[in-house]
């Protein structure tokens, strides 16, 4: 920031926010939990997905719409400059102070969302891309880093539960996001211009698009089913094009307002402890172990420290595992129980199992950062690797058991299992801060933070990567397996085909394993519950390499301490 900048904004620098004598330091982590009650609406991101994909046809998608595929990778760029923005930022927070970048993080966040309503009314997906993913995912990076080192300097007596309570709301964001967001879709969405019945609209096709005669001319029409009509109460039929509304833009754009006025009187709330401040009466405790060091570590020199990529490597691969998952949850309880329990795991029930798994995660957040400040937080890793390596292991003895015996205790054993495994994927982002703390000091613990949320962006590619690969090969050994059973002359007359032409079928997505099932030998298995088996394994590998991370974690050599003592911010008269 130029010198000019920082003169203008002069009075959100830490040293104008120094706290006087009394403050009640339990007025800043409710400004912490706002922020990331607003940035953690990001993994709310897929109820847009139904609307962008449907923005110019509304009740189903026209030929202009975006697809899918060019829609989801906008939370990826959000991610990814999530972990950016907090790396690169980082000193620039140590340096100007929470309030700054707090109100810098509101501007981001908020016009991203407003630069993105102008992209959707203007049909250009680019202004999306760069409003909520680049400059969205700028805030959040930001957003999240700026109350870490305050919160830790505020509450140097409970530095789990300190960072715990404000990386909390990032997990519960979405939980209050979700019913907000499609609420305000419904309420600005408008029904598009209704034609009339399919079988009553005479339609002609060119070019792939279809085409309707009207009193204005020909113009452009989709045809809705009936499921996709009852989303604005229509009914099936023929629709014209442009002519309604999904409520998308002004839904951004009302977000866009609220984050930023939240967030502006959140970071307005940030104070910073005077110099030498602690609370009353508390003394440091001697720490046997030698795991807390009493030194600072520069944000430049803890980079150059083995300590610093092993907590990358811890929290990389405990991110890896559990977001992969995440990702894919609501899909892998229908695959593994559907079939075996199709009374109880219905469409509902897993509904139900992905927003349990948002209160797992939040829940987690604060339980394991507050368990930390009393075991210590290697040991809380230690759980994490551990008890998280187990539980993995688990879950295809539960889904190779249930297709064999389809009883409750597999489905009741395999939630459970999971929700400690989500419980912990939360645990591990509130764990870390303090863990840095720890081990490199208070001094430039948010900079070393952000730059240790690059193992975050890395973790959200592999982790979906990995899982929907994994899952793929699975699921073409398992066609293999299948087809490599049934009768030949069965597989021809079922499928209008030869076995010989197994992979063209398979891949115009004829022959599923489903269908194969159909016409498999007597007691032949369903290998869908064991779809996730391989990716279970891969995901229990990767806590075990955390896991030696973390044992062979060691105080920071004194070589890398900082010689000069933490400079605190003092009032100006």
């Amino acid at each position: 920031m130029s010198k000019a900048a920082q003169g203008a904004l002069g009075f959100l620098h830490k040293s104008h926010i120094v706290a006087e004598p009394g403050y009640n330091r339990w007025r800043v982590p409710p400004a912490s939990i706002a922020i990331h009650l607003c940035i953690g609406s990001v993994y709310a991101w897929s109820v847009f997905n139904p609307a962008l994909t449907r923005e110019l046809g509304v009740a189903a998608s026209s030929a202009n719409d975006w697809d899918l595929g060019s829609v989801v990778w906008i939370f990826s760029v959000a991610i990814v400059f999530l972990g950016l923005a907090a790396a690169f930022a980082g000193k620039w927070l140590e340096e100007v102070g929470p309030r700054m970048v707090g109100v810098v993080a509101a501007f981001l966040w908020g016009g991203g969302f407003i630069i993105g309503s102008l992209g959707i009314s203007t049909h250009q997906l680019w202004l999306i891309y760069l409003g909520y993913g680049v400059l969205g995912g700028c805030g959040l990076g930001l957003g999240y880093v700026s109350p870490v080192s305050t919160l830790i300097r505020w509450f140097p007596d409970r530095r789990g539960m300190a960072t715990g309570m404000a990386i909390m709301g990032f997990g519960g964001g979405a939980m209050i996001a979700t019913p907000v967001k499609s609420w305000l879709l419904n309420l600005y969405q408008k029904a598009p211009e209704f034609l009339g019945a399919q079988d009553a609209v005479a339609t002609v096709v060119e070019g792939g698009r279809v085409f309707a005669e009207t009193a204005a001319g020909k113009v452009e029409v989709v045809v809705a089913t009936a499921k996709q009509a009852a989303v604005f109460g229509g009914d099936a039929g023929v629709y014209v094009v442009g002519t309604g509304n999904t409520g998308a833009a002004q839904t951004f754009m009302t977000l866009g307002i609220v984050y930023f006025v939240v967030m502006i009187l959140a970071a307005f709330q940030y104070r910073v402890p005077a110099e030498g401040w602690k609370p009353a009466g508390w003394v440091p405790k001697p720490v046997a172990s030698g795991m807390v060091s009493q030194n600072n570590v520069h944000i430049d020199q803890a980079s150059k420290t083995p300590q610093f990529w092993q907590m990358w490597i811890m929290l990389c691969f405990n991110v890896t595992a559990g977001i992969g998952v995440i990702g894919v949850a609501k899909t892998m309880m229908s695959d593994i129980f559907g079939s075996a329990l199709p009374l109880v795991v219905t469409a509902a029930f897993a509904s139900t199992y992905v927003m349990m798994i948002s209160v797992f995660n939040m829940v987690g957040r604060f339980f394991w950062a507050s368990t930390s400040d009393y075991i210590g937080r290697k040991a809380t890793y230690m759980c994490f690797f551990v008890l998280g390596t187990a539980l993995y292991l688990s879950i295809p003895y539960f889904a190779s058991a249930v297709a064999t015996n389809p009883a409750m205790i597999y489905l009741i054993g395999f939630y459970v299992a999971t929700m400690i495994i989500f419980s912990m994927y939360g645990g591990g982002f509130a764990t870390i801060p303090a863990y840095l703390a720890d081990m490199f000091g208070t001094m430039h613990v948010g900079g070393i933070h952000g730059r240790l949320l690059t193992a975050w962006s890395t973790a959200g590619v592999l982790g979906p990567l990995a899982i929907t690969s994994l899952r793929q090969m699975s699921v073409d050994r398992a066609i293999g397996d299948l087809a490599s059973r049934v009768d030949a002359a069965a597989f021809a007359e079922k499928f209008g085909a030869p076995l010989a032409q197994l992979d063209q079928l398979v891949a115009a997505k004829t022959v599923t394993i489903a269908k194969l099932m159909e016409i498999a030998p007597e007691g032949t298995i369903d290998p869908t519950s064991s779809l996730y088996n391989t990716t279970m394994y891969c995901m229990a590998a990767l806590l075990v390499v955390g896991f030696l991370a973390n044992l062979m974690m060691r105080p920071v050599r004194e070589h890398h301490h900082h010689d000069e003592p933490e400079l605190q911010a003092v009032p100006v008269e």
